[in-house]
């Protein structure tokens, strides 16, 4: 699941409930990987300060974290097509 409500690049808070693993930054794109222990998943969220773009990721079963915390345009990809496929077979 892509959540298409971007956090403001300054004003980004994790809730208190949720913990960041990690953090990088390179070239305006600030990137995390957050555990979410009150229904224990993962999830990545990206915020591209050049772009305006961000968006947060679930890390789906069979899914390597650290994959989708080095990739997540890759991961963001293939979600958007498989949630077009569910759509589209759902007609």
């Amino acid at each position: 699941m892509i959540r298409a409500e971007p956090p403001h690049p300054g004003d980004f808070q994790i809730p208190a409930a949720v913990r960041e693993l990690d953090s990088r930054t390179s070239d305006g794109l600030h990137v995390q990987p957050l555990w979410h222990p009150h229904d224990d998943h993962l999830s990545v969220t990206v915020n591209d300060s050049k772009t305006g773009e961000a968006f947060e990721l679930e890390v789906r079963p069979g899914h390597r974290a650290l994959d989708v915390f080095h990739h997540p345009y890759a991961y963001a990809a293939e979600t958007r097509h498989l949630e077009r496929l569910t759509t589209q077979t759902a007609h």
